[in-house]
């Protein structure tokens, strides 16, 4: 195996652990919490670990339309964009260890969402509950799941990646 080869693969393991942490901890939530209460708390009411489903996207986006709208829009459509988002990631040379590691964390937490828009009739279990003192007009931020920081957090470092390997470029 060439190590450009290695320097592809191995990044896949950090997709496979979010698709594994995101699972489980999902899996804990359903078992242990019942819908729409709340778990535990710390610091005061800051994190709340609560049970709640979304049938929609991002913000509840969409989760008033009907069933078939949804599987097609949330699952099919994500899951063709993930396809696509592999073969660029395996065909690009260009992209840098820090890029390939956010893309990979990126396919785990997109991949973890769509398996519970597949297999849970509910939609996608979210957890993670975090005091926002009223910023943006929110109290709260909206409820969210260990994929979903994966895709933000990866997405992030990705982001300014691509800026810094810019900046480079033009120096």
């Amino acid at each position: 195996m060439t190590s450009e080869m290695k320097n592809k693969l191995i990044p896949i393991s950090l997709a496979l652990f979010v698709i594994l942490a995101d699972q489980i901890t999902k899996a804990l939530i359903v078992s242990y919490i019942p819908p729409y209460t709340i778990g535990a708390q710390f610091f005061g009411d800051f994190l709340r670990i609560i049970h709640v489903s979304n049938t929609g996207v991002a913000f509840s986006f969409g989760a008033g339309w009907a069933h078939s709208i949804r599987q097609v829009a949330f699952s099919l459509m994500p899951l063709v964009v993930v396809i696509l988002v592999i073969s660029v990631y395996f065909r690009n040379k260009d992209f840098n260890q820090l890029q390939r590691w956010a893309i990979m964390g990126i396919v785990g937490g997109g991949l973890g969402n769509i398996i519970d828009r597949i297999f849970r009739s509910e939609g996608v279990v979210d957890f993670i509950d975090v005091k926002f003192y009223g910023l943006f007009g929110l109290q709260r931020w909206p409820t969210f799941n260990v994929a979903d920081a994966a895709v933000v957090v990866c997405g992030i470092l990705l982001f300014f990646s691509f800026i810094i390997t810019v900046k480079k470029g033009n120096k």
